[in-house]
Formats: C-alpha cells, sequence, structure tokens
C-alpha cells in the first residue's frame, strides 16, 4: 500500500529540484517558449536513463519498488548532493514500517546530563530528535533563553524547542543577528529529519503547527530545503552582552534516541569569547525565571 503522505513529499521533492535545474547546465537543447522552469519530466527521465511512464509514477508517488540504481540516476541528473541524495533515498525507498511502541517524552540520560552540567566553560544543551531541549546548562540557558524558566526542559508541557522559538518567539528570533540563514538551516536540518521519521506524530504536529502559525517557515517548508547541519557558525545578538559568533558542534548521543548535545565555543582570545566570559558571571548570579516558558 503506498503511503500518499510519503508520495507527496517525495514529488514534491523532485518537482522543486526539477524546476531548479536549467537546461543548458546539464547538456539538453531546446527552442522555443518553455512553459515551465526548469527541466521537463522527459528530458529528466532521459538524463536519469529510465523512461518517462517510469519516472512520472516515481514523481507522483505511485513507485514503492524504485531500485537503488535508479534513484541514484534521478539523483546524479539533479545535480543532488549528498544530503539531498539521502534524503530522496529516505522518501522514494522508506524503510519497512515496524510497530512501534506507545510514544513516551523523550528524557536526557543522567550521565547526559550531568556531563552537560559539567561542561561549565560553553553553553550546552541536550536536544531531542525534532529540536525540543531536554537540558540545558546554566550557560546554555542564558544564552539561548534567558526569558524562560531554567527548569523549563523537565516540565513537558513547557518544554522548549528550538525550531519553534526560532519562528514564534520574538526574544529568541531577535537572538539571530542572520535569521534567515539560521530559519533555513534550521527548515533544512527538519526536512532530513521528517524523511527518516514519517510515522512520528509529534513531529508531524509539529510542522503542522508552524506551518499554521508562521508564514515563514511555511514558506521556507514548501522550497524543500535539504542539509546536514552538524557543525557551523552561529551569530548572535544578546540582549545583556551584544554580538557574539559562536562555533556550533552537534554530537549525538550514542543509541537509538536521536539525541544530540549542542555546545557552543567562541574563538580564543576574540571579543566573542570576552563576552562568553561576561554571560557566564551573569549565569551564575541570576536566579530561575520562575513561572515563565514557551509553548508551542
Amino acid at each position: 500500500m503506498v503511503d500518499r503522505a510519503r508520495g507527496t513529499r517525495l514529488g514534491e521533492f523532485l518537482r522543486g529540484r526539477r524546476a531548479a535545474v536549467r537546461p543548458e547546465d546539464v547538456g539538453v537543447l531546446w527552442h522555443g517558449e518553455r512553459r515551465v522552469p526548469g527541466l521537463r519530466r522527459e528530458e529528466l527521465a532521459m538524463l536519469a536513463g529510465v523512461s518517462l511512464t517510469y519516472y512520472t509514477r516515481l514523481e507522483q508517488g505511485h513507485s514503492t519498488n524504485a531500485s537503488e540504481s535508479v534513484i541514484d540516476a534521478v539523483a546524479t541528473a539533479l545535480g543532488l548532493d549528498d544530503d539531498e541524495r539521502a534524503h530522496l533515498h529516505d522518501l522514494a525507498r522508506p524503510a519497512r514500517a515496524k510497530r512501534r511502541p506507545p510514544e513516551r517524552p523523550a528524557v536526557a540520560r543522567p550521565g547526559t546530563r550531568q556531563l552537560v552540567d559539567a561542561m561549565t566553560d560553553v553553553p550546552a544543551l541536550v536536544l531531542g530528535p525534532r529540536t525540543e531541549v531536554l537540558a540545558w546548562n546554566a550557560l546554555g540557558h542564558q544564552l539561548y533563553a534567558g526569558h524562560l524558566d531554567r527548569d523549563a526542559p523537565d516540565r513537558i508541557a513547557d518544554r522548549p524547542n528550538l525550531t519553534a522559538m526560532l519562528f514564534l518567539d520574538p526574544h529568541h528570533r531577535d537572538l539571530h543577528r542572520c535569521w534567515r540563514t539560521e530559519a533555513t538551516r534550521a527548515v533544512a536540518s527538519l526536512r532530513l529529519v521528517a524523511g527518516r521519521a514519517a510515522d512520528d506524530r509529534a513531529l508531524t504536529e509539529l510542522i503542522g503547527e508552524l506551518v499554521v502559525r508562521s508564514p515563514e517557515f511555511a514558506s521556507l517548508w514548501a522550497q524543500h530545503p535539504v542539509a546536514t547541519c552538524v557543525s557551523g557558525t552561529k551569530h548572535l545578538r544578546h540582549p545583556v552582552v551584544g554580538d557574539l559568533d559562536l562555533q556550533f558542534e552537534a554530537l549525538h548521543v550514542a543509541g537509538p534516541s536521536g539525541q544530540r548535545v549542542l555546545a557552543l565555543s567562541a574563538a580564543p582570545g576574540s571579543p566573542s569569547e570576552a563576552a562568553l566570559s561576561l554571560l557566564r558571571a551573569t549565569a551564575h548570579v541570576r536566579p530561575s525565571t520562575g513561572d515563565r516558558s514557551f509553548r508551542t
């Protein structure tokens, strides 16, 4: 039985990437007017070495047994990068569904929480697979969400979600000097997760809520960006210490939980390191904000 929702996502992804390819860049010659941007279906089918009928069924989400070689051929014809290619495989050849146990709220392992708390010199957070905050150390809390209760991650109903905050929380949005870049990066990462976990009800609810409540998220989501975001630079403007440029690393926690530790650091001797040191001092003297929380 074809998963209609997954088939729809596959079609959206293929059509979007096909529209982005200029015929002249892939050696396709054409004359006269073109009614649609990018490659036509028949042109992509020719480049991939498959029949038009077969490719059409794939783009319409009606083919559930496409071989890896065919998917790779389509990915090559579209010029996909490694992340996009992996995402196409996830959508076109989903893993066989398994009986899922009842969903339970994710929690950070005690050892992971202890490790993050011990990282007193750098901001650190424990994130679930849907970017929900499971724990943060004092500096991580003060950097990302000093306006929220320090204990909010421990309460399921109040648990912050970094992607939701990026689009729906004005305080968190203002934290990012390059908001558009950060927003695109967040959506691209969430797209990868969604491609691998199409039956995750909580993830589907999060995406649905963001599409409804944030036109900017809806627009980015429709563009179908895909990327693995495990390291890079965050350009921040903190209300207490000003501008910081921090390098981040997302370190995956061993096991099937999909959790990761997000840690940020500043270059030695930089103004950002001085600002982070100042923030560290305030993080240790400021009390928890008590009853304030952010809910999606």
